[in-house]
């Protein structure tokens, strides 16, 4: 009975992942209760962040100024300020002008990142927070970390298994199997079912914010970048956020 030890252990490891993912999915699901009630409205920078999070309301900032004429972006893959002075109103659009450092000119795939990390896009995240339309990063974070340890029980389970059934003779392999199939089991529903239940919650949005953007239009091209992502946009533009000229 020597695979028994490995079993317990497999069966603990997989059960700490499983709690460990429904908790985390649990606390994340808070974060969606809106305080107040009725229904949020949403600018068009917050649903790029629900919907793409950091690098989706960059990707929207510079659209916006490009078709506002106060910024052009090559198809070459560069942003170039044409009008600083009209920027100056909007913190996000102040974000780009920084980024694009004092010659007012810099390369789109080194400009995205440092809008994202900029301020006002983390105020932004927070007021979504607030409002219970957004996870925290907190929240996927921990949510991650259960997945990975679901999976990390996966692993081990599997390893475990194969192991003990070598340990033993072909004809008492039957009861090894049996007994390493109910960890496996466990992990491998975690898994599917957090694949519908759990993973939007590793997403920007919380199961509120989720709702507020699935009744949104997209009629407005603005709002369809926000919420559909630089598929919408036609090929010059896409070459020039993606920085292939």
């Amino acid at each position: 009975m020597v695979w028994v030890p490995l079993l317990l252990v497999a069966c603990v490891v997989a059960g700490v992942g499983c709690a460990r993912l429904c908790r985390a999915a649990l606390a994340a699901a808070g974060d969606g209760d809106v305080p107040g009630g009725g229904a949020p409205e949403l600018t068009v920078g917050e649903a790029a962040y629900l919907a793409g999070g950091p690098l989706r309301v960059t990707d929207l900032t510079l659209v916006s100024m490009h078709r506002a004429r106060r910024l052009f972006l090559a198809r070459t893959g560069w942003a170039t300020v044409v009008d600083a002075e009209a920027c100056a109103a909007d913190p996000l659009e102040r974000a780009v002008v920084g980024a694009l450092g004092p010659g007012g000119q810099a390369p789109i795939p080194a400009v995205r990142p440092l809008v994202a990390d900029a301020e006002s896009v983390r105020l932004l995240a927070e007021r979504l927070v607030e409002r219970g339309l957004a996870v925290s990063a907190a929240g996927r974070r921990e949510v991650a970390a259960g997945v990975r340890a679901v999976r990390a029980g996966l692993l081990l389970s599997l390893v475990l298994g194969a192991v003990s059934a070598l340990l033993v003779p072909a004809a008492e392999r039957a009861p090894v199997l049996a007994g390493f199939a109910l960890p496996l089991l466990a992990s491998g529903l975690c898994l599917l079912i957090g694949r519908a239940e759990v993973y939007p919650y590793t997403r920007w949005a919380s199961p509120a914010g989720q709702r507020v953007l699935a009744g949104l239009s997209a009629a407005d091209p603005l709002t369809a970048l926000a919420t559909r992502g630089t598929g919408v946009l036609e090929p010059e533009l896409r070459a020039a956020l993606c920085g292939r000229g």
